[in-house]
């Protein structure tokens, strides 16, 4: 599962974005993996692990919303079982 979320342009600089995926990993568990960072530019990759899909998933929500309050959009959604 991946989303991709991005600032609109002011039109100083490029606008920023942050990319979450969600990702099983090889013991039966769950990456949340976040990338930050400024669209042409570096960004920042970290990674939060958790036992289940259940609690990844709500990671990802909590991480998706808070982006949302801090003015990003939503601009790409990819896998089968996409959070609302």
């Amino acid at each position: 599962m991946r989303l991709l979320l991005q600032q609109r342009p002011d039109g100083r600089e490029a606008p920023r974005f942050v990319q979450l995926m969600l990702q099983p990993d090889l013991l039966g568990g769950w990456t949340l993996v976040r990338e930050t960072g400024q669209i042409g530019g570096r960004s920042t990759l970290r990674r939060e692990q958790f036992l289940d899909q259940a609690s990844a998933l709500e990671a990802l929500e909590q991480a998706r919303d808070q982006q949302l309050k801090r003015g990003f959009q939503l601009m790409f959604v990819q896998g089968a079982d996409a959070p609302k």
